[in-house]
Parts: structure tokens; sequence; C-alpha cells
């Protein structure tokens, strides 16, 4: 990298700071909706927020390839490259709820070396930089050292359609663990870096949604792979487990592979 990576962090913090203006704007505010191919939702609010990251980011670093939700690829994504979600959890959004997020992540040679999850309607602010820790809003975080299953505190993201994928699954994730809570999108996955919770079990993501979590459960102390203990890259299959410890991680793998 010709940028030090603090460096590199402290711009994308910027960005991302000045950009969470355009969802706050719309937050709780009438909107039109649109439909993506998936179904998904999509707004005005998504668009424009990435629109303002690429633009800012293609400005910083001109030689940098660039993976957004809303707007695909720009330029080659084999050398150093961010991975933009512009809002991460746009359900939430259109129906007022604060836990909509917005993510950012940097890989250079092949791996996530920053992982940054911002939380605009709550004014946190999650970085994790590979050999610098993670900080919530400037302040340093740690994942917690649970190590067991019977003591853990578990969400499971996307409840309905892990059950509808594999109810038997679904069951058993429900049964297992100290505490267990459903949810939905990043914040669970920041909550495991925060040291507030110890795992969460996730699937039908894509990389923008995946990626730049990376980055920030590593710095923390933790772990992410997918469902089969293999790390995580753009070619991923959107089943994702993040846990405080290695140990904790094997017995969540355990579990989800009967």
């Amino acid at each position: 990298m010709n940028t030090p990576l603090e460096e590199i962090g402290a711009i994308a913090e910027k960005i991302s700071r000045e950009a969470s203006a355009i969802p706050m704007a719309h937050f709780r505010a009438a909107l039109d909706i649109d439909a993506k191919a998936d179904d998904s939702p999509v707004t005005v609010a998504d668009r424009k927020t990435e629109a303002y990251i690429r633009d800012a980011l293609q400005s910083a670093f001109p030689d940098h390839g660039i993976f957004g939700e809303e707007y695909g690829i720009s330029g080659s994504l084999d050398g150093e490259t961010w991975i933009i979600d512009p809002i991460d959890g746009t359900r939430s959004f259109i129906t007022g709820s604060p836990l909509f997020g917005m993510l950012l992540g940097f890989l250079a040679e092949g791996r996530p070396k920053l992982g940054l999850v911002r939380m605009p309607a709550l004014d946190e602010t999650f970085v994790g930089l590979a050999g610098s820790g993670a900080t919530l809003n400037g302040a340093a975080i740690h994942c917690r050292q649970t190590r067991t299953l019977s003591e853990a505190m578990i969400y499971l993201n996307e409840g309905e359609r892990l059950a509808g994928m594999n109810p038997e699954l679904f069951g058993r994730l429900c049964r297992s663990g100290h505490t267990r809570r459903m949810a939905y999108d990043c914040y669970p996955h920041a909550l495991v870096a925060a040291g507030q919770i110890d795992a969460v079990v996730d699937c039908g993501l894509e990389p923008y949604d995946y990626l730049p979590l990376v980055g920030l459960i590593e710095a923390a102390g933790g772990v992410i792979t997918d469902w089969q203990g293999r790390d995580l890259t753009l070619d991923s299959d959107g089943k994702v487990v993040t846990a405080a410890t290695p140990e904790l991680l094997q017995e969540m793998l355990e579990l989800i592979n009967g």
C-alpha cells in the first residue's frame, strides 16, 4: 500500500461521517421505494449515499477498485479495493428502525485490511484496522473471551430465511447458547466486535454485506467465516458465522453442520 493503513482508515471514517447525512435527511420521511430484481427494496437514499461515497473514494484513491451494492464494480478488483454497502438494512431504514448501517471495507493483497460499520441513527462508528485493533467512536473495543456455546449470547440473523431454508437447523439454533435474539443486518456483528454478544449466524448475504465485517471482527480479536469455517472472499456463498473466539466458532460450526 502506498498510503499507511491508519491514514486510509481516517479518510474512510471522514467519508462515512459526511455521507451519513444523506440517509439521515431521508430517515422517517416520505420515500419512494423501488424493488430490485431480487425484490429487495432500494431508495433514493441508498443511491445518493453510495454515489457520494464512490466519488469521495475515487477522488482520494483514484487507482483503487470499487464494488458497491447499487452501482456495481468500477476499476479492477485484483488490487486495492473498496467494498460499499450504503444502507445495510434498507428494510429497517424504510420502516423507521434505527438499526440500519453503512459499511465500508478495504481489501489489499486479497485480504480485508479495514472494516467500518457506521450506524447513522445511533451515532456509532465501529472501525477495525489490521494490526491496530478496533474502536467504537474512537474508544478501543475487543471481543469477549467466551469459549463455550453453553455460555454464549447468540444473535440469529434472517430468522425467517433460516427457518425456511433449514427448519431443523433453525430449531437447533433456537435451543442453543445461553441467550438468543433474532435480528438482521450488520449491527449484531458489530456488537460481537464491541464485546456485547458472542456470536451471530447469518445467511443470504452478498460480498458488500460481509466483507466489510471481516476487517472489523478480526481487528477486535474475533473470527468470521463461512459455515464451513473457510475465509470469506468475493466468491463466498453468503452463509456467515461470527464468533468471539476460535473455540466458540468451532462449536458453532459443529452445531450448524449437525
